[in-house]
Formats: structure tokens, sequence, C-alpha cells
């Protein structure tokens, strides 16, 4: 934060935010024209940083890593982007690539991951002095956010508009996707010139489609009814005019092509691609808005983006685990294995073979207990690692809102900028429990870092997370935290700067000091 404070000293000047990353997840560009941010008073402040890691011991002047996310916000624009972008920082950290399929060769002081779907992904460093029945000392998040995503079919044709058939998926805020500067980005299979088929992921980084709102002339009474759109009619985003080679309009009819998208948008697409459309086999697409992640605020005390929930926790979850393990003395005394889960599909309820549902994390976790214990691993020793893990769940939780405050119960009311929220629910929605929420803070307490609390009101329905989920896959003791935010599932979400950096450190804490803390109590 010292870089933030420095640049607000130079004098005024435009600042120029051109379009967004290329789609090549082994490349980061820059959202900025310069490493030095030259600021206006009317201008997003963008960062490009220069994504280094930081691997000093942690200190009160350590540097921000705020830069660090808004790069990865703005790269990671889909689950697969954000998954892409993760495993490219491990392999720059040190950390080697596994592949599920294959048997895997684990030493005491490794550092590891894999992938799954491209979507999801666990990385994990073994400590040196990992003995049968270590435990693991995890962090789990999602890599996926409510959006619009294509249809199998998309393509349609309405009143000589190119229409961009869509389904919701999650339970967004759809209300703020009208009149947004739009476009594509995901995954495609191309067929290759040896008849191979190839995974590519794809961003369209101008905007290209728009779902425009009605006039209120002819809408007259939405400002007193409410703004109600039908989702599946009026939630279609606008690609083009219709028009044919010879330039006259086509007439007004659903779209008779036998392709399933326009070709006009396979055009685009290929033309990110640098192939011919017919290379392209499959698509799978998220509808994404295309502006920038960056700072605002009067005091540049907030970062104002998309997927705060929850490349937030994902981003301070990753960068905890690299920069906890890059020195080679960080693992020399470490008897657990730290990791890192990023599961999909967690706005949908987890059941997928790359969500929390799946047994993606256990199965990982045995195959290196086995791996690490070899023929020695005597009766147990799965069960016993299990019984000493921690797992502290991390998804964005609900700041008060200055407006609406009664929707918070009143002795419970997190804040922006005042450190990670605890998330506690009697009937288990959450997988605090007191022992846990303890154990948290006692960490967060010996670095000195702040801590809040939240339960939901009595008349108001709580929502859930990952926890519950992966507490009770094989009963490992489960924290549930987050940073808090408001415009939760926006287009446009809003957290606190501070709070990004108080989460990574006290993450980075947890890793580095949870073993010392966990054995101080003996509840069984």
């Amino acid at each position: 934060m010292a870089a933030i404070t420095r640049l607000r000293l130079r004098p005024p000047s435009p600042i120029t935010c051109p379009s967004l990353l290329t789609h090549s997840p082994s490349s980061v560009s820059n959202p900025c024209s310069s490493r030095i941010r030259k600021v206006s008073f009317y201008s997003p402040l963008c960062y490009k940083s220069d994504n280094s890691i930081e691997s000093s011991p942690e200190t009160a002047s350590s540097p921000s890593i705020v830069g660090d996310l808004l790069d990865y916000l703005n790269e990671s624009w889909t689950q697969f982007h954000a998954t892409a972008e993760a495993k490219r920082q491990l392999v720059a950290g040190g950390f080697h690539l596994l592949n599920e399929n294959d048997e895997w060769d684990l030493k005491p002081g490794g550092r590891y991951f894999f992938t799954r779907n491209m979507s999801c992904l666990i990385a994990f460093a073994v400590g040196e002095k990992c003995t049968v029945g270590s435990g693991f000392h995890v962090i789990a998040a999602h890599t996926d956010s409510p959006c619009l995503k294509l249809k199998p079919k998309s393509g349609s044709s309405k009143s000589n508009y190119l229409m961009v058939n869509v389904q919701t998926y999650g339970g967004g805020l759809w209300h703020t996707w009208f009149d947004r500067d739009l476009s594509v980005a995901g995954r495609v299979i191309l067929r290759g010139s040896d008849g191979s088929f190839l995974h590519k992921l794809v961003k369209v980084k101008r905007p290209v489609l728009r779902v425009p709102t009605l006039a209120i002339h002819l809408d007259r009474t939405v400002n007193k009814d409410g703004f109600k759109p039908n989702l599946e009619t009026h939630l279609i985003p606008l690609l083009a005019m219709n028009e044919d080679s010879s330039g006259s309009k086509e007439k007004d009819k659903p779209s008779s092509s036998k392709a399933a998208h326009h070709p006009l948008l396979m055009q685009v697409l290929s033309n990110e691609l640098s192939c011919g459309i017919d290379d392209i086999v499959s698509i799978e697409l998220n509808v994404c808005d295309t502006q920038p992640s960056c700072l605002g605020g009067g005091n540049d005390e907030f970062i104002f983006s998309g997927r705060l929930d929850n490349l937030a926790s994902s981003y301070c979850a990753l960068r905890a685990l690299i920069d906890s393990t890059r020195s080679p003395t960080e693992l020399s005394s470490e008897q657990s294995i730290r990791m890192v889960a990023l599961f999909d599909n967690e706005e949908v309820g987890s059941n997928s073979v790359q969500g929390a549902g799946a047994p993606t994390m256990f199965q990982a976790m045995r195959r290196i207990v086995k791996c690490l214990g070899h023929e020695s691993s005597g009766e147990g020793a799965f069960d016993r690692a299990i019984r000493q893990s921690f797992l502290v769940s991390a998804d964005m939780a609900h700041g008060v809102h200055p407006n609406y405050m009664d929707k918070h119960e009143e002795h419970h009311l997190p804040e922006l900028q005042k450190g990670l929220v605890i998330k506690h629910n009697a009937n288990q929605r959450y997988a605090t429990s007191g022992v846990t929420a303890f154990l948290f803070k006692e960490v967060a307490n010996m670095h000195n870092l702040p801590t809040q609390e939240f339960v939901v009101r009595n008349d108001m329905g709580c929502g859930s997370t990952i926890g519950p989920i992966l507490a009770s896959g094989v009963g490992i003791r489960t924290v549930d935290c987050g940073i808090a935010q408001l415009s939760m599932h926006s287009v446009r979400e809003i957290c606190g700067k501070e709070d990004i950096d108080i989460a990574y450190k006290h993450f980075k804490a947890f890793y580095r000091t949870f073993s010392s803390v966990d054995r101080k109590l003996n509840v069984d």
C-alpha cells in the first residue's frame, strides 16, 4: 500500500485503460499504460504489478497484494481463466504440476498441484518433518461466480437484431447486467490439423454484447412497481443488426441456420483464436462484463470489480500458500501439509465432478498419505491425518449496508476494512464451531490481525458455503470465514482494499503458525 500512497503524490493526468486481457493463460497483460499509474480525478485506478511473489518474512511493512489481485481479477473473466492463471503463478512459484491419471512420486519438502476440468485446482506443500498421521491445513474457496452462459443453441433473430440466447447461472442480481458493455469468454475445443482436438481458452476483450433496458417512456410504472424482467425473454443480449452479405435485412423470424451459434459470433471467436471457423468444434462461454477491476472511493479505499465473490478469497489463499512456502526454510520444520483447494460450481450447489461435492480433495489427501507413508503407513493413517487436519472455508461475507442496516442482526454488523468475518449458524449452514472459531481467531491474535463475526437474523434465511459440504465429507474440522463486501452477486461488487491484505496475512499466518496453536488445545 506504500506504492499506492506514493502514486497519489504524482501530478494528475488522464489514464487510458485499454481493453482487457489476452486469452492466453500464459501471459499477463497490462490493464494500464505503465507500471506507475497516472491518475486523473475521473479515471478508475487500474493496477499493473510485476506479479512477483514475496518471499520475505511477514512484517507490518510487507508489500500490499492489492495490485496483484486486480491483475488476477482482470485476467480471470471465467472460472477457466482463474484456474489457468493460478496454475501459471504456481508454476512460477516453484510448484510441480501433477496429473490425476499418473502415479505420483511425492517427497517431504515438495510442492505440487493439479487441476481438474481447468476450473478446479488442488495445490499443496509437504512439510519436511511430515510423518504418518500428519494433518492437512487447508484453505478452500471457489472459482465460479453468478453469470450468464450461452445456451447450447444460442443463435436467434428478432426485429432484425442478432440475439444470443443465454441461461442464468447461480443467484445473480440480474438487473445489474442490463446496459453493461458485455463480451464473451470461456473455452473452446479446436480440431487440430492432425485430427486431434485441442483445449483452448478464449477471451474477447472488446464489448460485443449488450442487454438494453426498456425506455421509461414505454414502462411508466417501473420506478414505482420495480424492475421485474422476465429472465427468459428480457435478458437476451444483442450481438448485431441482422444483415446478409448484400446488405438487405432479413425478415423478422428466428434464425433458420443449422448452426447452433451465429456465424458472426463464430467469426469473432476464430479471429481471437487465429483459427478457421470450421476448426471450432465446441464452445463453453460465459457472458462477461468488460469494465476492468479498479480502485475506487474518495481515498481509493475500495475495490470495484466483478467476481469478487469468490476470486478475492481464492487469490488471497493462493498467494498465502505460495508465499508461505517459497523460502527453502519455510517447510524445514513443518510437520503438516499446507493445501489450497479451489472448486467450481459452488454457486449452484457444488454437485459436480469439479465441485466441492466431489471427493477430489479427499482423494488427493488419501493419495498423499499413501505416497508419503509407502508401506509403513500403519493402521488408519489417512483417518488419523484427517483428525489432525483443519480447513478454512473462505467465501465472501455480507458487510453491513448503510442503507439497509436492518437486514443485519444488530450485534453482528461486519464492516469493510475491519478484517475477516467468521460466520456462525446454529443450524449448520456454516461449519464453524466454538472450537474452530477460537483456533482461527487465536492465529489472528498472535499476529495482531482483526476479526469480526457474523450471524444471520432469526427472521431471515441463511446462505451456505462449501464449508459444511467438506466438513461432513470425511469429518474435517472447519471454520467458515470471508472478506466483507457489498453488492454481492452483482455484475459489479465492492470490498475494502485493506481487507485483502488482512486476509492474505491471516491466511499466511494460518499456514505458518496453526500447528503451534492447535497443539495447545485438546478437546477429545
